[in-house]
């Protein structure tokens, strides 16, 4: 439902900074919004802060599976960023193609297949995945994030949440066994003083 409003899911490529900041001034002044926080992308610029924000995958039940997506976006950034110093630069995609590899994501999650666009052909998320873990290596050493990539190798291996909470109702038939399951594992890895 969210896909039909405007400033949501996978945002167009801008050419510069510049381009984004016309984009965001252009909104404001047409009274479209009140300022950039209205933007709701998947991924943007934090209208106050100087961050990238990545808010696609922000509903993880385990902290220690946030932490591991985060350290695996943060190590992208710091690649792509390096390469952009190095004067490198990548194919973008279109929005309508990274749309099909969203949606194939959130339906069928790390057990599906996406559309590697370079090859054009179907290739299983997790060799996607660990490519993207190879592509990033270097960058996860000089983070220190070695045990936050474990944590994605666990997750390729057992699973995500949402694989856990639909096993959880297989096993259950009970939306509430779901819920306590959420439930218990927000707390996992917690220390409640």
């Amino acid at each position: 439902m969210f896909e039909r409003f405007p400033r949501t899911g996978i945002p167009d490529a801008f050419e510069s900074l510049s381009e984004y900041e016309d984009y965001c001034k252009l909104l404001v002044k047409t009274g479209c919004v009140d300022n950039a926080k209205k933007i709701w992308w998947d991924i943007r610029l934090h209208p106050f802060f100087d961050t990238l924000e990545v808010r696609v995958c922000d509903a993880q039940s385990r902290v220690d599976d946030t932490l591991a997506i985060a350290a695996l976006i943060q190590a992208v950034i710091a690649k792509l960023h390096k390469l952009l110093r190095q004067n490198i630069t990548f194919r973008v995609y279109r929005r309508r193609l990274l749309d099909e590899n969203r949606w194939r994501a959130s339906r069928y999650g790390i057990d599906g297949k996406l559309i590697d666009f370079g090859r054009e052909t179907e290739v299983d998320a997790r060799s996607l995945l660990n490519e993207l873990l190879e592509f990033v290596s270097t960058e996860v050493n000089e983070l220190d994030s070695e045990n936050e990539m474990a944590h994605i190798e666990r997750i390729m291996r057992e699973g995500t949440g949402a694989d856990r909470q639909l096993a959880a109702y297989e096993r259950t038939h009970d939306m509430k066994a779901v819920v306590d399951q959420i439930v218990a594992e927000t707390y996992e890895g917690l220390s409640l003083a």
